[in-house]
């Protein structure tokens, strides 16, 4: 009896081809995607749901789950998924930051640069690591310092495109520090784009975002030029 063969077409989704929308970074809008009922679950339960799931995928790529290196593996994944890679999904994980008077009536650029951030592409699942550079003048409030690196973490810990990413950042701070002076660069490799399709290793994304006094020439040069300022 000949063998019936199967054809896996490939998903669509509004008649685009689901790789090619993948592979040409496309961002839907600059909300994160999430469901009404996306916290309704406990993260104990999350990882428990994870963990069976991972193991099943292992189980498909054909590894030996008794194997005493990849036994705890579904584990660790489903862990890590939900306390550490994409803690930035969950609302309880925003950083709590407290305003200050700017008693020093300082009004000039104060950047924090070479923030060290670490996502991952929602397209593909894989890692996205850069620096990111972001500054602001003050409209009467300051914050300190640590927490604009920790809005930076919160917002990259979670499913992303670079592009979306800058924006929540910019947005975060022109709400916390009730100031429209806002000024986010983003500076990344892609490991979707170095490890597999076109791989190229060489290759990174800037993106930017400026608002308030930045979208002056001579305040967004300054900017730029403390940006490099060192190297």
């Amino acid at each position: 009896m000949k063998q019936k063969e199967t054809l896996l077409s490939t998903p669509q989704i509004n008649g685009l081809n689901i790789d090619e929308i993948g592979d040409e970074h496309v961002a839907s809008s600059f909300d994160t995607p999430l469901r009404p009922d996306a916290f309704e679950m406990d993260d104990d339960l999350k990882i428990e749901l994870i963990e069976k799931h991972f193991r099943k995928i292992m189980e498909i790529l054909g590894l030996d789950l008794n194997d005493d290196s990849l036994q705890g593996t579904p584990h660790r994944v489903a862990k890590m998924y939900i306390k550490e890679v994409f803690s930035g999904l969950d609302p309880k994980n925003k950083p709590k930051a407290t305003l200050f008077d700017n008693k020093y009536r300082y009004d000039e650029i104060l950047l924090e640069k070479d923030i060290t951030f670490h996502s991952n592409c929602e397209h593909h699942f894989v890692p996205i690591y850069g620096k990111a550079h972001v500054a602001y003048i003050s409209s009467g409030k300051v914050i300190g310092l640590s927490k604009i690196n920790r809005i930076v973490q919160y917002y990259a810990k979670r499913p992303q495109v670079q592009e979306r990413l800058t924006v929540q950042i910019a947005n975060e701070l022109k709400e916390t520090l009730q100031t429209e002076h806002v000024a986010v660069v983003l500076d990344a490799l892609h490991m979707c784009v170095a490890s597999r399709g076109v791989n190229d290793v060489n290759s990174s994304t800037v993106t930017a975002h400026y608002s308030g006094k930045f979208q002056e020439e001579g305040t967004k040069n300054e900017f730029l030029r403390l940006i490099t300022l060192g190297e």
